[in-house]
């Protein structure tokens, strides 16, 4: 029995020997030759194009560093340390992002796409418009500033790319389309940002303060939020309109901040004054001692829910929207007056309002 058993265990063992050595022989380590690569074609036209927005946009992006204090609002801090997107302006090593990325900051660094990281210093901020101009120290050298486009003319279903730094991954491109413009946009500062655009290009925490860019390469916008249920990519981005970014920037480089031209007034969403069947801006309240409030204006009586002043016109042109009335206001500037065309119970009447900085009263 125990010859037996010997037996059956040598069989056992030789077939083992048999598969083994078969398998080492078709094992890659023992010199079999590796598939061969087969050559594609040439990049379509589109991959070309994308592939040149890149290589000619992305050396001058940069990444945003924040040492920072305490800042609840900010959605990218961890650690007191807050990252987002930057674009290089101009030639003097001006960096512009948003303001909620250096928000509250103590030290500011950039890190150019060579992997260069320099000290930088905060110039100005518009946290009405969530801009900030930043200021770098010293460069060995300076990427070629982003060529700057309008957005005055863009629309709905256009390119769009991004170039940036989702959470903290350097040097990343994502693409979509212009899903929506004339979007409204609260800030931290209580404010809200006119005419924003809206898009599915990908956009996550650390594209904060990057490039939007349209299929030739040039700056239509700043990224600057996400609409998402969990902080990440759901389709929906905005970008502050480079018209916009293109007014602010220089003042900020001029003078630290930018005048926010208004007249003091809260007005109900657009939603509200269609449900009520208003044509026009309700006016919810007036600011006190504003131009408004000084001009008569009224708001919504609180107590019984009855409508005041409704905005019809702006200079004789029809008022649909908030960024209509922005728009208009903007265009006019600090130190004018404009005329407003209101519907008060059923009555019509004009009423000219100054224009001031309410950036100054805040």
């Amino acid at each position: 029995m125990y010859r037996r058993h010997i037996a059956v265990l040598a069989v056992v063992a030789a077939v083992v020997l048999v598969f083994a050595a078969s398998n080492i022989r078709r094992a890659p380590w023992t010199g079999s030759p590796a598939r061969a690569v087969t050559e594609r074609g040439a990049l379509s036209d589109v991959e070309k194009a994308n592939v040149e927005i890149f290589e000619k946009v992305s050396p001058s992006v940069v990444q945003v560093v924040a040492q920072t204090t305490s800042n609840p609002l900010s959605e990218e801090q961890e650690g007191g340390e807050a990252s987002g997107t930057g674009i290089v302006w101009d030639n003097e090593g001006h960096i512009v992002t948003n303001n909620h990325v250096v928000q509250n900051a103590s030290q500011v660094a950039i890190r150019f796409a060579s992997g260069e990281a320099v000290r930088a210093e905060i110039v100005g901020t518009a946290p009405n418009y969530d801009l900030a101009v930043l200021r770098i120290r010293s460069a060995r050298t300076l990427p070629p500033p982003v060529a700057i486009g309008s957005s005055a003319d863009l629309k709905v279903g256009q390119f769009a790319f991004a170039i940036g730094n989702p959470f903290g991954l350097d040097q990343s491109m994502s693409s979509g389309i212009i899903s929506a413009l004339k979007r409204r946009l609260p800030t931290s500062s209580g404010r809200e940002i006119s005419n924003v655009i809206q898009t599915d290009t990908a956009i996550n925490p650390g594209n904060s303060g990057g490039p939007l860019l349209d299929s030739a390469g040039r700056l239509i916008g700043v990224t600057t939020a996400i609409l998402s249920p969990s902080g990440s990519n759901a389709g929906i981005g905005f970008a502050i309109p480079v018209d916009i970014v293109n007014r602010v920037v220089p003042e900020l480089i001029r003078s630290g901040r930018v005048p926010t031209p208004g007249i003091g007034i809260v007005t109900a969403n657009e939603a509200v004054a269609t449900r009520l069947g208003a044509e026009g801006l309700i006016v919810v309240r007036t600011t006190p001692g504003s131009p408004a409030e000084r001009a008569g204006l009224r708001g919504v009586n609180l107590s019984t829910g009855e409508l005041g002043d409704v905005i019809t016109a702006v200079d004789g042109k029809p008022v649909h929207r908030l960024s209509d009335l922005s728009d208009a206001i903007e265009q006019v500037g600090v130190g004018k007056k404009i005329r407003l065309s209101v519907k008060r119970e059923g009555m019509a009447r004009d009423v000219e309002v100054a224009v001031v900085d309410i950036g100054r009263t805040q």
